[in-house]
C-alpha cells in the first residue's frame, strides 16, 4: 500500500475475504489463495485507515490448480471476482493493490480476475529481493507481528507474536540453513500489521491464544487466535510523510521488476486486504 501511495495513487477502499462464521476450522482454511489468519481483526483495518471495508465469504474451494487458471464454477477465485466486481461497482476503482511478491500462482489468478473486470493489478513487490525488501518494510515503520509458522526452525512458543524487526536475523539465518523464504512467500510465516505510516491509529493487541493446526514434530504449524483487541491514537503528526523517503527513493532507483503482463503494472497484500487509482486494498 504504501508503495502505491509512492507511486501516486489513491487508496479508496479495503477488501478481504472470509471464511464462514460456522465452519470448522475457519480461522485457518489452508487455502492456496488467501491468508485466513487474523480475519477476525480485519475490521480494525477499516477503522486504523478510516476507509470502507468490503467483505465477502469465501464459498469456493481450489478446483482449477493448473499453470492458466480459467474461469471455474466453485473455484475460491471467483469468490474474489464476485468481491471486486462489488467494490468496482461501489467504488469505481481502477485498480488493485496485490502484495504477490513470488507466487505465480497466485499472480495469474488475480490477473485472470482483473482482465474480467477491467482493472489494473498493481504489484510493486513482485520478484523484489526478499531480504532487501524485509529491511525496507522494518525501516518504513511497518510493526507487523507474526501470526502463524509453519517451517523448520520456526517454534509457536518462541516466534509467534514476534515483530519483523525482531525476527529479521533469525530468519536470514534460517533462509541460509534451510531455504526459508525470508518474507514468508513460501507459507513459512504469515502476519498481522498494527501499525504503519497508513494508520490514523495503530491497534493494539490485548490478549491472545496460541493454536496447534498441525503437531509435527520438526515443522509443527501454528498460529495466533486474538481475543481482544482495540484502537489507540497515535503520536501527532505521525503519518506516512515522514517514512516515505526510503520507498520513493526505492522507486526511483529502479523501476519494478514484472513479469508477463505485470509488466507495465505495479502491487494486493491478499489477506490480506486488497487495494484499488483510484485503487482498492
Amino acid at each position: 500500500m504504501m508503495q502505491c501511495i509512492a507511486a501516486g495513487h489513491q487508496i479508496v477502499a479495503l477488501a478481504n475475504l472470509r471464511p464462514a462464521k460456522n465452519q470448522v476450522g475457519s480461522d485457518e482454511l489452508d487455502s492456496y489463495m488467501y491468508q485466513t489468519v487474523g480475519h477476525h481483526a480485519i475490521d480494525l483495518y477499516a477503522e486504523a485507515m478510516a476507509l470502507p471495508l468490503y467483505r465477502r465469504t469465501i464459498r469456493g474451494r481450489s478446483l482449477d490448480t493448473r499453470q492458466v487458471y480459467t474461469k471455474c464454477e466453485g473455484d475460491e477465485v471467483e469468490d474474489l471476482y464476485e468481491l471486486l466486481k462489488l467494490v468496482k461497482e461501489k467504488e469505481e476503482v481502477e485498480g488493485i493493490s496485490v502484495g504477490a511478491i513470488l507466487s505465480d500462482y497466485q499472480r495469474v489468478r488475480v490477473e485472470n480476475v482483473c482482465k474480467r473486470l477491467n482493472l489494473q493489478p498493481l504489484a510493486y513487490l513482485w520478484q523484489r529481493n526478499q531480504e532487501d525488501l524485509l529491511r525496507e518494510m522494518i525501516s518504513s515503520n511497518i510493526q507487523a507481528v507474526i501470526i502463524k509458522v509453519a517451517a523448520l526452525g520456526l517454534d509457536p512458543d518462541k516466534h509467534l507474536g514476534k515483530t519483523l524487526d525482531q525476527m529479521e536475523p533469525y530468519l536470514v539465518e534460517l533462509s541460509k540453513k534451510y531455504g526459508v523464504h525470508v518474507c514468508g512467500e513460501g507459507g513459512e510465516y504469515e502476519t498481522f500489521t498494527l501499525d504503519c505510516p497508513l494508520f490514523k491509529k495503530k491497534i493494539i493487541v490485548d490478549s491472545s491464544e496460541v493454536v496447534i493446526h498441525s503437531a509435527d514434530a520438526f515443522a509443527p504449524v501454528a498460529y495466533l487466535r486474538f481475543l481482544e483487541l482495540h484502537l489507540e491514537d497515535k503520536v501527532k503528526n505521525q503519518c506516512i510523510q515522514e517514512n516515505l523517503p526510503a520507498v520513493t527513493s526505492e522507486l526511483a532507483a529502479s523501476e519494478p521488476r514484472f513479469s508477463h503482463s505485470l509488466e507495465k503494472a505495479c502491487y494486493m497484500q491478499l489477506l490480506k486486504p486488497f487495494l484499488f487509482s483510484k485503487v482498492l486494498i
